[in-house]
């Protein structure tokens, strides 16, 4: 039996998988460390992590399986690659490591990304980047240019994460479109990249690696990556990916109004569209997808981000007298659909981007001291949460999203029919539901390099389907209680504003 490998580098763990290259099913998904990673914080909103240790986890995290299935070197015949968006990673021309990642979740950059947006103007990004500079991996490299000029002298290529664990392994130097788009280093409309940002932040083009196609042969496994990894050398990376993009390709998300939700942590409305016009550059991001063609096929992801979401549910069972997600949600199905007018804003998560990055915490309203318990609790945190994403599709479909299909992973708050059901309910669309994971779809994605997308597709039916939600026929109680959600949210922004 042959495999692909699939990567997801992740800021909390690294995830590793094998497909079986035929037939596309799952063996095995493996996770390293078993406990979260740590990110170093040396100021107030700042995140760091070691690339290095992002390699010593892969290592280990491919060791594993191979023991685990009993499989050799020899049976994997490629590699796919998702990794943690907009980080910056940063090697001297020995191929050394100048500084730790300044990664996703890092603020330092805001102020000379929100600079660049005023200075060049706002019309201009839209255009061209589809996006503020803002927090970017660009502004971040800017930044380093600014506090750390010995170390920006010295750097010969600036990588992404999956850049450079592809780069370990291989000990080749490159990227692609949809990661140059996350950093805001591609020009949409020249099909090139962004020369007039460089110019701006006084960025050295020769910094930019390589550019490669997202599906192909990016490079090979060399000696040295073999004889630490584990995978023969000669083995070709084909693809890679940041995670949301891959995310949607997880999902079989490729086509314009077809639309992938995401709700861990925080929750994710990711989708496509073929129209460069963009209203909300501000509120929302966009990027190249991974099936994004110069010239021809502009596929963009659009993607909104809802940083209050799952945190938001597990904050209240680590605080309410409860036992598991299973328990508040029986407690919520209990109560009826409104939550009998008690309402959560569950933005209490930092600044939220599609509220123009305004931090306004979480809000409990129309609270009655005599009537609600903690089951009005537990449904108004899952309608809460599901009315955000509701608000989200709200500004992508003022942005020409038309949503067609819409599918979810089967992660934490889809598993809540009450989550779902709303949600469902107030777009009036079906959510369909697969249990697949980043790392699955990047194992899978290693053999689109052969064109395939129907019997990629197909894979994913055959074997991660695992239900579809019907909007409710009685949708006017959904409407009242996100109306009076609505309301409250708009109160709380005003009274923010003023």
């Amino acid at each position: 039996m042959n495999y692909h490998l699939g990567l997801d580098i992740g800021s909390s763990s690294i995830k590793a998988a094998l497909v079986e290259v035929e037939s596309g099913k799952s063996v095995s998904v493996v996770q390293e460390p078993k406990q979260e990673m740590g990110m170093l914080s040396i100021k107030n909103g700042w995140a760091e992590q070691d690339p290095s240790q992002w390699w010593n986890h892969v290592c280990r995290a491919i060791k594993r399986l191979k023991k685990e299935q009993n499989i050799s070197a020899e049976a994997i015949k490629g590699i796919g690659i998702s990794y943690q968006m907009h980080g910056l990673v940063l090697i001297d021309q020995e191929g050394n490591l100048l500084r730790k990642s300044i990664i996703w979740c890092d603020s330092r950059a805001v102020e000379i990304g929100s600079k660049a947006f005023e200075d060049i103007g706002i019309d201009k990004c839209s255009s061209q980047l589809l996006n503020s500079p803002a927090n970017f991996t660009a502004s971040k490299l800017k930044w380093v240019k600014d506090n750390e000029p010995d170390i920006y002298k010295r750097i010969h290529k600036f990588m992404f994460p999956g850049d450079y664990i592809a780069y370990r392994f291989s000990n080749t130097i490159n990227t692609t479109v949809s990661g140059l788009s996350e950093g805001t280093f591609w020009d949409f409309e020249n099909d090139s990249i962004a020369d007039f940002l460089l110019e701006y932040y006084g960025i050295e083009k020769t910094l930019v690696p390589e550019i490669v196609e997202t599906f192909g042969v990016q490079s090979l496994v060399d000696e040295k990556g073999a004889s630490q990894s584990g995978i023969l050398a000669g083995t070709p990376i084909y693809y890679r990916a940041g995670d949301q993009p891959n995310n949607a390709l997880s999902l079989n998300i490729f086509n314009p109004g077809e639309v992938a939700a995401t709700g861990g942590t925080s929750g994710v409305v990711y989708a496509i569209t073929n129209s460069l016009s963009i209203k909300e550059s501000a509120r929302v991001n966009n990027f190249a997808h991974v099936n994004y063609k110069k010239d021809a096929d502009k596929r963009i992801g659009k993607l909104l981000c809802v940083n209050g979401a799952g945190i938001q549910y597990r904050w209240l069972l680590n605080n309410l007298s409860v036992n598991s997600y299973e328990e508040m949600n029986t407690l919520a199905s209990e109560i009826t659909i409104g939550s009998d007018g008690l309402c959560i804003i569950p933005f209490g998560n930092g600044a939220e981007r599609m509220l123009n990055n305004k931090d306004i915490g979480t809000h409990i309203v129309n609270m009655n001291l005599n009537n609600h318990a903690k089951g009005h609790l537990c449904r108004a945190a899952l309608e809460g949460i599901a009315f955000s994403f509701v608000y989200g599709m709200e500004i992508m479909t003022s942005d020409g999203v038309k949503p067609s299909i819409i599918r979810a992973g089967n992660d934490n708050l889809f598993r809540s029919e009450i989550f779902a059901k709303t949600v469902a309910t107030l777009i009036n669309e079906d959510i369909e539901i697969y249990n697949t994971t980043g790392a699955i779809g990047a194992a899978r994605a290693a053999k689109l390099h052969q064109g395939d997308f129907e019997a990629f597709g197909k894979v994913i039916i055959d074997n991660d389907y695992v239900m579809t939600v019907a909007p409710s026929k009685e949708k006017a109680p959904y409407l009242q209680a996100y109306n009076i959600w609505k309301k409250e949210l708009k109160y709380i922004l005003h009274k923010i504003k003023n």
